[in-house]
């Protein structure tokens, strides 16, 4: 009686757990589909984990059915090949999880190999069978799931210090060790258990390692949404920034012109225009734009300039021109070139010049100003905040580098190297 009260309780909590990770995957799908923040291809890959989750749960229930109700030794052999060779899928679903770019060929040869040797069990005995009375039975080679599922964890295990080696958020590595750790667990617990369970503990622990992952995703993402916001929300303050500094000078020249010569008031008039136009339309521009706007730019920028400062001259070397770069990028290291460099020079020179360079285009910014310290550019110094700003985001909107070179009374010199965008590298 005890016994029987045991099993009936026992069989109630399986029935419940199992209810419940259903509603938690089911639950889970809804939650991906309607996500804002994880992106397309990492939702499809999503979906599909939780799908074959689910797949693999029902597997568990339907084997334990055809072997206590329906005694059916055929269809819960095939219901056993699935379950061992989807388990391992898991593994690799939640490795491409960290790149969905990444190949996994050879990860998919042991997957399919784990596969062909459960498939075995359909004519021979050396993975496993089910013999005439039901009763499931390793063969010699039936610990393959277990090392092809061990081997993945190491590499699941290796992806996730390399993706977070050069990170400063450590946090996100505790979600995918968890879940490792508890798949672990939960094999050695089915390898050492007797009786075969209702829900295998590796099931278990594929539903829950599931809904870890889905949530460290979606808080990756948010992180990615959020600092994207603050990246376009500094970019604006910036902006701002260089506006009215500008804005007063020429307007300051305007007004000095109207009275000793109003022809070239009226020209200086016209191109301020233009260059307020190319400002307020930059303004609208949250990505990256054509050089060749932000070479005119520059352009109506220097030329205004040089009706204040006739002795400046530059100079242009675009040898290419066909790729896109940050929003003031280019006019703010020729302002500073000209501010705080070449104007106070008999003959200031300032060169801008363009190349492409394999899979980047190489920007080379140079004048024969009076130079300066080049660690004052790592300082709050108002007078290179500009640069500052320009490295910073050219790090954060292209992963693009930015190098200065300068030798006081000599010079200065920036280089600045943007990786080009894989319709760019095959443009000829």
């Amino acid at each position: 009686m005890g016994t029987e009260f045991f099993m009936s309780y026992y069989e109630q909590i399986m029935v419940a757990l199992t209810v419940t990770m259903i509603l938690q995957l089911g639950g889970m799908l809804f939650s991906v589909f309607s996500d804002r923040y994880i992106d397309k291809e990492q939702k499809k890959l999503l979906i599909t984990v939780i799908l074959v989750a689910l797949s693999i749960v029902i597997q568990n229930v339907a084997s334990d059915y055809s072997d206590k109700v329906l005694h059916n030794r055929v269809l819960r052999l095939w219901l056993d090949i699935y379950g061992y060779s989807a388990r391992p899928i898991m593994l690799v679903l939640f490795i491409k999880l960290l790149d969905t770019g990444k190949k996994l060929t050879g990860i998919m040869i042991l997957v399919a190999i784990n596969a062909a040797i459960h498939l075995t069990a359909l004519f021979s005995d050396i993975c496993f069978t089910i013999d005439e009375e039901n009763i499931f039975r390793r063969g010699t080679l039936g610990g393959t799931s277990f090392i092809i599922s061990a081997i993945l964890i190491v590499v699941l295990m290796c992806r996730v210090v390399i993706m977070f080696k050069d990170k400063d958020d450590k946090f996100g590595v505790i979600i995918p060790v968890i879940s490792s750790v508890i798949i672990v667990t939960s094999v050695i617990a089915d390898i050492y258990l007797e009786e075969n369970p209702f829900i295998s503990f590796l099931t278990v622990a594929i539903v829950f390692s599931t809904t870890f992952y889905y949530i460290w995703l979606h808080l990756q993402f948010e992180r990615e949404h959020e600092d994207a916001l603050i990246t376009e929300q500094k970019m604006q303050i910036m902006v701002s920034q260089i506006q009215p500094h500008f804005l007063y000078n020429t307007l300051s020249t305007i007004q000095a012109l109207c009275r000793i010569d109003p022809d070239k008031a009226f020209d200086t008039a016209g191109k301020f225009g233009i260059y307020l136009r190319q400002n307020i339309d930059s303004l609208g521009q949250k990505d990256m734009i054509p050089f060749i706007k932000e070479l005119e730019h520059t352009q109506v920028y220097a030329e205004i300039e040089q009706i204040r400062f006739p002795n400046i001259t530059l100079t242009y070397d675009i040898q290419y021109n066909d790729f896109s770069i940050p929003v003031l990028t280019v006019q703010p290291i020729v302002e500073n070139a000209i501010r705080h460099g070449v104007r106070i020079r008999e003959k200031g020179l300032v060169n801008i010049s363009t190349r492409k360079i394999e899979d980047h285009v190489e920007i080379v910014i140079s004048d024969n100003g009076i130079g300066f310290d080049v660690t004052d550019v790592q300082k709050s110094d108002r007078s290179h905040i500009g640069m500052q700003n320009v490295r910073d985001r050219l790090m954060e909107l292209c992963n693009g580098t930015f190098e200065v070179n300068s030798k006081i009374y000599e010079g200065t010199t920036v280089t600045i190297c943007i990786p080009l965008t894989d319709a760019e590298k095959n443009d000829i």
